[in-house]
């Protein structure tokens, strides 16, 4: 079964560059030229879309509050936003709220393609296995974290970045090599995405967010004792 894109930009030769790569790859495409089109698309087809490349500056909706409407709805879909902006505020905002990849235009198509297969391939791997940490279990085919028999909601990203934490335990883990890791390409951004993603999943992991500790100077650790 095909894997389905949701490209979301307002500029046509925008979309028709994206789709045309993504095309080569055989991946099915759906496309919306403003925020409020996207919505609907998306609730229309959202047991079927895999990912959503999502444009920030866009008439009638932008980027943010789409993404907005869509992450009170779905954890777990995957967002790439595209954006002319760079600076690193701008990117922190958009982890916080919960994107899972963030490419600034201009950019290489192939390595947008890359990025986007990187996902969808993670996302797709079954583990038929789960697996309790100190009262946190992981459900990785199911992808569900639950604590005392209730559900946390994390996204995509948040997961990889737990599971990956977990299957490290009591390991010093670096910045860069965490994100070469969970992220799973050569990233050229700041390495504090990571804090930003790590402070989301603490105060979703409640009492148990003590278990992620940052090691000064170095990075983080999965610890129980």
């Amino acid at each position: 079964m095909k894997k389905v894109v949701l490209i979301v930009d307002d500029e046509i030769r925008m979309r028709k560059l994206i789709k045309d790569f993504l095309l080569q790859k055989d991946y099915e495409i759906l496309e919306a030229g403003d925020g409020e089109e996207a919505l609907d698309i998306y609730n229309k087809n959202k047991d079927k879309i895999d990912l959503i490349l999502l444009d920030v500056m866009m008439p009638k909706l932008d980027g943010w509050s789409v993404l907005r409407q869509i992450r009170q709805k779905d954890n777990k879909i995957a967002v790439v936003m595209l954006t002319a902006r760079g600076e690193e505020q701008d990117e922190l905002f958009g982890f916080e709220l919960g994107v899972d990849e963030y490419i600034t235009k201009p950019f290489s198509p192939k390595l947008m393609v890359a990025r986007v297969e990187a996902i969808l391939r993670r996302s797709k791997t079954q583990e038929n296995e789960k697996k309790d940490v100190g009262g946190i279990l992981m459900d990785y085919e199911g992808r569900t974290v639950e604590i005392d028999g209730k559900l946390v909601e994390l996204s995509y990203r948040e997961f990889e970045l737990l599971k990956y934490l977990i299957e490290n335990e009591d390991k010093a883990l670096a910045r860069d090599k965490i994100l070469n890791s969970v992220w799973n390409y050569e990233f050229y951004g700041d390495t504090r995405t990571i804090d930003s993603h790590i402070k989301k999943i603490r105060h979703k992991l409640g009492k148990k967010g003590k278990y992620i500790q940052t090691i000064r100077g170095i990075g983080y650790k999965f610890q129980i004792k």
